[in-house]
């Protein structure tokens, strides 16, 4: 038997060209609403979030630590971890939630 010949059998049929566009596109659309939007708008609370803290407030960071804010810099915030003076400074963005601001 030819080459070409079972090459030719096993051909699949061919369906619309545009048919494998608009899947493409519908994959991106789907992919866009429940992976990309949802990440902005968490991006854009958090960023929110950081802009509105303020010396006072009670915060926990991303590692878990509970503070007070005694002072803020551009990139970078300066802590009461305890209540007895024990300072620690860390960057704005590790800056996880606001205490008593939570969602409710």
């Amino acid at each position: 038997m030819n080459f070409e010949t079972i090459l030719a059998q096993a051909a699949p049929a061919q369906g619309n060209p545009w048919q494998s566009w608009v899947m493409i596109g519908l994959i991106f659309v789907v992919f866009y609403f429940f992976m990309i939007r949802p990440q902005q708008k968490r991006q854009k609370e958090h960023k929110k979030l950081i802009d509105a803290i303020k010396k006072g407030d009670e915060i926990v960071t991303a590692g878990g630590i509970h503070g007070k804010i005694v002072s803020l810099g551009d990139n970078d915030i300066t802590i009461d971890i305890d209540g007895r003076g024990t300072k620690m400074t860390i960057d704005r963005s590790s800056v996880s939630r606001v205490k008593g601001e939570e969602k409710k």
